[in-house]
């Protein structure tokens, strides 16, 4: 029986997810994050622990392992595959600096015009002592595939669009072509296009099949729709994790960095939307999930709280204000824990309501229906507050595991090659 595996490399943690030739799935593994300064270090742990916790009987079955990232995290790579410093992780706007070279060259309000687009990490990460050791520039996905399949400087389209890929035309453009960095951009392919087999020594220690394909990659949240069972124009999902993203289904492209809305291919539709430093990374902030839980049930949602907050970590969100510098606004803060948590929730759902808003200004198709992925899709009070905001109807994802959806892009890579 053919298997296939997809690898999730989310905000919180790493899952992984074996489904069937049918799309069933026949198990599921964990990885939460460690506290730790060496993301490398953890990315490692995690990939291996992740491939060695899946029953032996079902990793002789797997015929293809795809992986996802967090959009835009990034990394230096020299000519062996090794990492040359740190990776930027895909909230890290330290490309700001760099924001006015990138309006000189690229085309106006385009997607790499952010603090935070892969881009601008490139041309920050030009100017580390490092960069003189680095041969390549890859996406977290690429890399930790390439652990897998062993060929260095391949990316998928999906990870690619905001280092500047033209993803209409499938090409890099000329003006990024020509800029005069020393460095080996990533071949691009369509997302779950087999790139190899299995490294040997891979396949040999963890019991893999020898022609077991590692194909390219996505990013999460696209990794999220693909196991929504979104699949119409109009439909949308919203994963609600760390970060708050929204991605809807339209036949028309958009694009605008002002607001840090982009587009990605998807078959012969785009999939637009943009990510916000919001969600639930700020809930944990104050609140233990078992606090999340029993506060939760005490709203009454069918109210609007009065409290309106912007809520943040730090300063910086990317959509639908694209501003490295927006402040946090968690104040003023009640007393009582319930009507700060209320207040929380619906100042997030306002800024969801408000992304989708913005899309359809631009010119993308009516919503008319929400899917939910994520932890925060299990909140049934914050559905309804949303609900109210958004005024389509707001379900579950058929399944929210990014790690399912990347499974499913394995076994179509797979059956459509």
């Amino acid at each position: 029986m053919d298997l296939f595996l997809g690898i999730d490399f989310g905000t919180s943690g790493a899952r992984a997810t074996v489904i069937d030739a049918e799309a069933s799935i026949q198990a599921e593994m964990r990885y939460p994050w460690e506290i730790s300064a060496d993301w490398i270090d953890v990315w490692h742990k995690a990939l291996w622990t992740l491939l060695a916790a899946i029953p032996e009987p079902l990793r002789r079955g797997i015929k293809a392992i795809a992986i996802n990232g967090t959009s835009s995290t990034v990394l230096l790579i020299d000519a062996a595959g090794n990492p040359q410093d740190a990776p930027l992780l895909y909230n890290d706007s330290r490309g700001s600096v760099m924001l006015e070279q990138l309006k000189s060259i690229a085309p106006e309000n385009h997607t790499v015009v952010s603090a935070t687009s892969s881009l601008a990490k490139l041309l920050w990460m030009s100017q580390l002592p490092t960069f003189t050791e680095a041969r390549y520039f890859l996406h977290q996905a690429d890399w930790l595939a390439f652990l897998l399949h062993g060929r260095l400087g391949i990316s998928d389209y999906h990870n690619a669009l905001k280092l500047g890929y033209d993803v209409e035309e499938l090409k890099y453009p000329q003006w990024l072509e020509n800029l005069p960095i020393p460095i080996q951009l990533p071949e691009v392919l369509p997302p779950g296009t087999p790139i190899g087999e299995l490294r040997p020594e891979i396949a040999a220690k963890f019991g893999l099949r020898q022609d077991c394909l590692v194909c390219a990659g996505t990013t999460d949240s696209i990794a999220a729709f693909l196991a929504s069972g979104a699949k119409s124009p109009g439909e949308a999902v919203t994963s609600l994790g760390s970060t708050l993203v929204l991605k809807l289904l339209s036949r028309t492209r958009v694009e605008d960095a002002r607001y840090g809305i982009y587009s990605h291919r998807l078959g012969d539709l785009w999939l637009t939307g943009g990510a916000s430093n919001t969600g639930g990374a700020v809930l944990r902030q104050f609140f233990t999930d078992a606090e999340l839980k029993s506060l939760s049930s005490e709203i009454d949602a069918t109210t609007a709280s009065e409290l309106d907050y912007y809520p943040l970590l730090k300063a910086g969100d990317r959509f639908p204000i694209n501003d490295p510098n927006l402040p946090p606004r968690l104040e003023p803060r009640p007393d009582n824990p319930r009507e700060f948590l209320h207040g929380l929730l619906e100042s997030i759902a306002r800024i969801e309501a408000r992304g989708y808003e913005l899309l359809q200004q631009m010119g993308t198709d009516n919503l008319h229906r929400v899917y939910t992925a994520g932890g925060g899709a299990a909140n049934n009070t914050w559905t309804a507050i949303r609900g109210r905001y958004l005024k389509v109807p707001v379900v579950s994802s058929e399944n929210t595991e990014a790690a399912y959806g990347t499974a499913l892009l394995a076994m179509r890579g797979v059956f459509d090659k």
